[in-house]
């Protein structure tokens, strides 16, 4: 049997709401780490006193008892994890996991058992359920009944807020009363904040980011107390998951950061994180409300009767001491600037992105904290607005994207290595490795050349430029085309000094012939239609694809796979299936890919005898292809040749012909005009005409 046993989707229940994480029994300990927070629970084997195996709503569960008197409780197991379980727990740990049934009569008679820090109803001996003391918020009292309340869980959709237990008065020893004795086992465990004795010491008017405020702290041993002008929190170490200490870009202040879960509420808001913000020069002498015994004797040596120092030293040296928790400290990134940290902005809010040994945290409006174990991948991405800057995105597993944007371009490279070495998925790892290493990635040009999408776009655009400019030109006669005359009509009609000969003379035509002048210089760009794809027609007289080693196996050991897990569905066979072929041995695997690589000679050599005998010639359909291209290609000459015939006879073989419109503002003309005409270049006079009369043409046809 090997050292360790591992199970995913493990569940715990905390405070009404399961959480799913990773179990691992070892021959030193019982580690449990939940996906959700990262909160890892620690159990030494020499603590553990007692085992059970249970029924419950998610398959299986197992409860564990310790002698510092915790009791733990996973479930998610299945039916055929027992045997295993209960072998290697009498082999390393020498206690026997113990079966026990739970009472499903649905009774609400029976009897109330303290168990530690649990409170059982047991009918028949048989436990009906359990309420962790923990759990609890309040407790009050009545005429022989007794009411738990317990804290509301914001990760559920529905929440137990309370259960009322009814006492007989004749429970209990002479002389006590059984309703208060009730109540009191209960409030000994349970999580109720009560004020009772000093406090440890006190901070004075702390700043506070979030929630936001001057506040003084005061430190109770079980407890942290917020009191502010409006608003009061009171924290139970309990809830305090990680401590941070962050110092700021500016070298002159520190952020202290403490994670909570659950979080503290002020109305409908959550807060997850309490975030001070202290300045390094304020200095402050403390002195404990405690004596030196039995500061001593509590804090083993991390805390003394009188200190000073920093305030942020002190307000963090006396947090770790009393929650137990180490203090979270950036690594060894260093920015551009040679600051712990990134200058970025998160949803409209410009703050600081910490790279750490294990995760990244923000701050500070909103504040996030992501460890890299739930991180799936990231991305970095061009800025929206300039190429001054880059946006860094962060995708977890749970499919949630968090988008830190505004960063500076020369932080590139430090944040891309950073990311590199911690060996985290980078999605678009290829080009930005091309990148690597180019101080002008981002320059301040447009023409930047770093954004490959935006590079295809340009080529393509281009390409499709030039079909347009050869698709006009083939269009046009060749005999129009003289680019000097073009450019003196151009200035003739639009430029603002043209002659007054040239004013005048334009004057005689009405506005309809402008207007159909100017219309004809305008090119309309044709828009190619997209090649089809040609569909690849399959061929069904061919041999068939060889399968792969896995695909063989699995096939194989498909029915071994249903008859171990009965019930299970095709989407959970695949998925055993991947688990087994990951742990099938060197030896197994190698035999398979023989089986495989025999497969594939053998398609091979089908497929040889296959085109011999003359199936999948695909010869003759290319040379179809390519006969119906080159139709098409002659078609497409033939109406463009006729268009050009068309146009020649436009341009010259109707010069004899004048519309109505033509011979009407002729005459309408001065005689000086038609002095001032004589006068223009014979190339000007017959470049006019031409663009008189081909409007003119066209109008009559319509006619």
């Amino acid at each position: 049997m090997s050292d360790t046993l591992e199970f995913n989707e493990i569940y715990q229940e905390v405070k009404g709401s399961w959480n799913d994480g990773r179990l691992r029994f070892s021959k030193q300990t019982v580690v449990y780490k939940n996906s959700k927070t990262g909160k890892v629970d620690t159990i030494p084997v020499p603590e553990l006193t007692q085992a059970q195996w249970r029924r419950v709503c998610l398959g299986h569960g197992i409860k564990l008892w310790t002698s510092t008197g915790h009791i733990y409780k996973y479930d998610g197991f299945k039916d055929a994890d027992l045997e295993k379980i209960s072998e290697y727990f009498k082999d390393n740990y020498k206690v026997e996991l113990t079966e026990k049934d739970m009472c499903v009569k649905g009774w609400n008679w029976g009897t109330a058992k303290f168990n530690g820090p649990l409170l059982s109803f047991d009918v028949n001996d048989s436990p009906t359920f359990e309420i962790p003391l923990s759990s609890v918020s309040q407790c009050t009292t009545g005429k022989n009944e007794v009411t738990v309340e317990f804290h509301q869980n914001d990760d559920t959709e529905v929440s137990l807020m309370e259960v009322r237990f009814y006492v007989p008065p004749t429970t209990g020893d002479e002389g006590s009363d059984p309703v208060e004795a009730f109540a009191q086992n209960v409030l000994s465990k349970a999580d109720v904040i009560q004020a009772t004795g000093d406090a440890v010491c006190i901070f004075r008017e702390l700043q506070c980011l979030t929630p936001r405020g001057r506040y003084d702290i005061r430190i109770y041993p079980t407890f942290l107390h917020l009191h502010g002008k409006t608003f009061d929190y009171k924290i139970p170490y309990t809830t305090v998951l990680r401590l941070f200490l962050l110092p700021h870009k500016d070298q002159r202040q520190m952020f202290f950061v403490i994670s909570l879960d659950p979080p503290i509420k002020q109305g409908q808001t959550r807060y997850h994180f309490l975030i001070l913000l202290f300045s390094k020069e304020e200095t402050i002498s403390l002195t404990l409300n405690m004596n030196e015994d039995e500061v001593e004797r509590r804090f083993e040596g991390k805390l003394n009767k009188n200190m000073s120092g920093s305030l942020y030293e002190m307000v963090s040296r006396v947090m770790k001491a009393l929650v137990n928790r180490k203090i979270t400290v950036p690594g060894n990134f260093q920015g551009h600037s040679g600051a712990q940290c990134i200058t970025c902005s998160y949803k409209a809010s410009s703050g600081l992105l910490y790279p750490l040994e294990r995760g990244f945290i923000y701050v500070h409006k909103p504040p996030v904290h992501l460890r890299f174990e739930e991180i799936a991948c990231v991305n970095f991405a061009r800025g929206t607005t300039t190429t001054r800057s880059f946006d860094f995105e962060i995708e977890t597993k749970q499919g949630n994207q968090y988008t830190f944007s505004s960063i500076e371009r020369e932080e590139y490279g430090k944040l891309f290595d950073f990311v590199n070495a911690k060996k985290l998925s980078i999605k678009n790892r290829g080009f930005k490795e091309g990148m690597k290493g180019n101080d002008d990635m981002y320059s301040d040009s447009d023409e930047d050349q770093h954004d490959a999408y935006l590079e295809r776009m340009k080529e393509e655009g281009k390409i499709r430029e030039e079909g347009n400019d050869s698709d006009d030109s083939e269009g046009e006669s060749d005999e129009s085309f003289n680019p000097g005359e073009e450019d003196e009509d151009i200035a003739e009609e639009y430029d603002s000094k043209a002659s007054a000969s040239e004013s005048s003379a334009e004057e005689g035509d009405s506005d309809e012939d402008r207007k159909k002048k100017s219309a004809k210089k305008v090119k309309f760009v044709k828009e190619r239609k997209p090649r089809k794809k040609e569909k690849k027609v399959k061929d069904s007289g061919a041999p068939k694809r060889p399968m792969s080693a896995y695909m063989l196996w699995l096939n194989s050991s498909r029915d071994r796979i249903k008859s171990e897990n009965p019930g299970i569905s095709i989407t959970e066979i695949s998925k055993k299936a991947g688990e087994m072929w990951k742990q099938l041995g060197k030896d197994k695997k190698e035999e398979w890919d023989g089986k495989a690589e025999e497969a594939k000679k053998e398609y091979d050599r089908a497929m040889r005898e296959y085109r011999e005998s003359g199936g999948g010639s695909s010869g003759s359909s290319k040379k179809e292809r390519k006969k119906k291209r080159g139709r098409n290609e002659e078609k497409r000459k033939r109406k463009s040749g006729a268009g050009r015939e068309k146009e020649k006879e436009r341009s010259t073989g109707n010069d004899s012909f004048k519309s109505r419109e033509f011979i009407s503002s002729e005459e309408s003309s001065s005689e000086s005009d038609k002095g001032k005409k004589r006068k223009r270049k014979g190339s000007d006079n017959e470049k006019e005409e031409e663009a008189v009369s081909t409007p003119a043409s066209s109008e009559s046809g319509s006619d």
